[in-house]
């Protein structure tokens, strides 16, 4: 989606003024994108975990700040606040000021004032001075613990003293605003602004209104009233002659009486003709850094023409060709062609979303001028860039005091992946949801895809649960852990068996009942379906590409609480008198096989490794699961991986082909694979460790399949090729030698 700005654009940074809202203004922080007149600095986040109703501003850490300029006298401030294990030593201030310069204390909470209230939204009302035109929430020191804040308002008041306001028609024109305007190169443009006196008592007086800039002279002469009447409206007015075209910039500044704003300053976007002047010079220098599987840093030289901004657009793959069109507005996310908009701003660096593991990344970078329909990009020339992220951030020596072959594997298992960094069920939306799971999507839009349905929820940021019916789905369930109905625990906050998953369609019908194959289906609801199983047994199926995954969220669960505070983390079997047959581990390992970690699975399991300082071993090493019996926590003796017929029998030897060819060698080869029908198949490539290195799909066509291969990022060694389909399985041996 394209959306087209063509009225007045507010500008929250500008150089001469800070940009202003008139009152009365409010917020209940239900989107990310802060009000005009609304500034944040600091950690501010959005939080979905909690508010008046959820979500509501979370403060982090000192000086978290978020800051409201307004135009109009002020009357009262009402807002919600909490406290989440506050320190009491700690310091909230709630502060005025009439030039946003010097503040004075409106509310203080904390050591010298009022209590903060613990885990309740409790209403609160202030009156601030008649001459205060800036509010700001500060974080003023905190010794522990997060404020929030909900349901932001401030209403209109009275003021006597004289007080300016400007419009055009209807529409104020806030202090520092700006308006954009066109004509055609040598026809005069009459344009004319209304001056409103706010006061009630005072008369406003105006000494000059005057145009300053590099365009002025296309501006004309001002007229304008000398004194505007209490409440009273005078008429300001010129007319815009551009003499050349493109982008005519000026300044209008009026400067009066008025004891609060004394210049009142409206930036004019002139364009003489229909679009902006486009930038003479791309940007350059494109560089990345921080470079991981899961995310990266992309920085570039600002072009010397000092453009009023970029679009920089993206694509898995292979090289941008698309390009934006002049006189099109784009929000992160839009698609141009095959490519994908990943930022839209001044910044000269950025950090998209949506980045998974050994892929490679291209980019091109579009300076533009001018608002709304004037705007004009440099197509020509532009700075583009590649990047490709980490296949795996598994430290190499993770694993070192890990052996199938020990008779304490289980135990070493378990040690390795527990203790670990205890992270909150209620942080889950700011740090997965925002931090890796969610993606761009049109119209400046975010999207999240429930993990055992595929359904994709669009949504405005910030991500609410209730409001969008998802939820944090236990792939474990909550009431097979033994330590049920505790809620605070790791094992039931960890974010390696933690999904977003649509709540009334998919997760509560899933319920309690084991993952399994559904043979007769009485629930569907896209990729996911409730139903019996070959034993007659009710089960709930996901979709094909998340059987894998489910599956390893669910053994990582049992091999990382298994022994805590005295429990055995088996299979439940039965699960309950409702349910009085148990999970089927073999079905788990199964599909274990079957959907082999794929890059985003393999840049989750990183990015929570970031996060929790602990990693899933069995995306890790898919054949870990082959030397554990889940049923009740003990090591398996003489099994091989990839498992045996006994936990994958759907997967017998096929009758297909594969040749490689040369074999040895250096990474670069031809797969031939001859198959006997039409079918899709999964390959996977495993090293000595049983770590997935490579993995694909190929849509085979009954006979000769072939592929050119390049993996030649591989160390030398022996490597196992596996073929799975629904016709069976077939392994082959391959070894690189450089």
């Amino acid at each position: 989606m394209k959306k087209l700005i063509y009225t007045i654009i507010a500008l929250l940074t500008i150089t001469s003024a800070v940009a202003q809202t008139t009152l009365p203004t409010s917020w209940g922080f239900t989107t990310a994108t802060l009000p005009t007149g609304w500034t944040s600095a600091g950690g501010f986040t959005y939080y979905s975990g909690s508010g008046n109703p959820a979500p509501a501003a979370k403060f982090q850490a000192t000086g978290d700040m978020l800051t409201i300029a307004f135009v109009n006298a002020p009357l009262a401030l009402t807002y919600d606040l909490t406290g989440n294990s506050f320190v009491a030593t700690g310091t909230f201030t709630v502060q005025e000021s009439t030039d946003g310069i010097t503040w004075t204390t409106l509310h203080l909470f904390g050591t010298g004032g009022t209590a903060v209230p613990s885990a309740t939204y409790t209403p609160y009302s202030d009156a601030p001075n008649n001459a205060t035109r800036f509010i700001r929430f500060n974080y003023t020191l905190k010794t522990g613990g997060n404020i929030g804040v909900d349901n932001v308002n401030i209403t209109l008041g009275v003021s006597t003293a004289q007080s300016i306001s400007v419009q055009h028609t209807s529409t104020t024109i806030v202090n520092g605003g700006m308006y954009p305007l066109s004509s055609p190169v040598g026809l005069g443009l009459p344009v004319a602004f209304s001056v409103l006196n706010l006061g009630t008592v005072g008369t406003l007086n105006l000494s000059s209104a005057t145009i300053t800039g590099p365009a002025a002279a296309d501006f004309g002469t001002v007229t304008f009233p000398a004194t505007v009447a209490p409440s009273g409206t005078g008429s300001l007015s010129f007319i815009f002659t551009p003499s050349v075209a493109g982008t005519r910039m000026a300044d209008l500044n009026i400067a009066s009486n008025d004891p609060i704003t004394p210049t009142y300053v409206i930036h004019l976007y002139g364009v003489g003709g229909t679009l902006a002047t486009e930038p003479a010079n791309p940007a350059t220098a494109l560089t990345f850094s921080n470079i991981k599987s899961y995310r990266f840093k992309g920085t570039y030289t600002a072009s010397s023409s000092n453009p009023d901004g970029y679009v920089i657009l993206r694509k898995t793959g292979s090289a941008v060709t698309d390009m934006p069109v002049d006189g099109t507005v784009y929000m992160q996310g839009d698609m141009i062609g095959t490519s994908q908009v990943a930022y839209v701003g001044t910044s000269t660096s950025f950090a998209p979303h949506h980045i998974v593991a050994g892929t490679q990344y291209y980019f091109a970078i579009f300076p533009f001028n001018g608002p709304g329909v004037y705007r004009n990009y440099l197509t020509s020339s532009a700075c583009t860039g590649n990047v490709t992220t980490l296949a795996t951030m598994q430290p190499t020596t993770y694993y070192n005091t890990i052996s199938t072959a020990a008779a304490t594997f289980v135990a070493d298992l378990h040690t390795l992946v527990n203790p670990h960094t205890h992270l909150f069920y209620s942080d889950y939306n700011s740090n997965m949801i925002t931090g890796f799971e969610s993606r761009d999507t049109t119209g400046g839009q975010k999207v999240v895809t429930c993990v055992y349905s595929a359904q994709n929820k669009v949504y405005t940021e910030p991500f609410d649960w209730t409001t969008n019916n998802f939820s944090r789905e236990h792939t474990w369930c909550h009431q097979w852990m033994p330590t049920y109905p505790a809620t605070t625990g790791p094992e039931y906050e960890d974010y390696h068996q933690l999904f977003p998953t649509n709540q009334n369609d998919v997760n509560a019908i899933r319920s309690n009942y084991p993952l399994g194959k559904v043979v007769t289906a009485t629930y569907t609801f896209l990729g996911c379906k409730l139903g019996n199983d070959a034993a007659g047994h009710e089960v709930f199926e996901p979709r094909d590409s998340d059987k894998g995954d489910a599956a390893r969220a669910m053994m990582y669960e049992a091999i990382c609480y298994t022994t805590v505070a005295g429990n055995v983390w088996g299979l439940p079997n039965p699960i309950s008198t409702s349910i009085p047959y148990g999970e089927d581990q073999n079905v788990l390992k199964s599909w274990n096989y079957l959907d082999p970690p794929d890059n985003w699975e393999i840049a989750r399991n990183d990015f929570i490794d970031s996060l929790q300082g602990n990693r899933n071993p069995f995306v890790d090493s898919m054949q870990y699961a082959c030397y554990i019996n889940f049923d009740n926590m003990t090591k398996m003796v003489g099994v091989t991986a990839p498992c045996a017929a006994s936990a994958i029998a759907e997967h017998t030897q096929n009758n297909d082909l594969v040749l490689l060819s040369p074999n040895p060698n250096n990474g670069n080869f031809r797969l031939e694979y001859i198959s006997q029908s039409n079918q899709k198949i999964s390959v996977s490539l495993y090293d000595v460790l049983g770590r997935a290195v490579y993995t694909d799909e190929i849509k085979a066509t009954a006979g000769s399949n072939i592929m050119e291969m390049n993996i030649s990022n591989l160390n030398n060694g022996v490597y196992t090729f596996t073929f799975i389909s629904d016709k069976g399985r077939r392994t082959e041996r391959m070894v690189i030698n450089k």
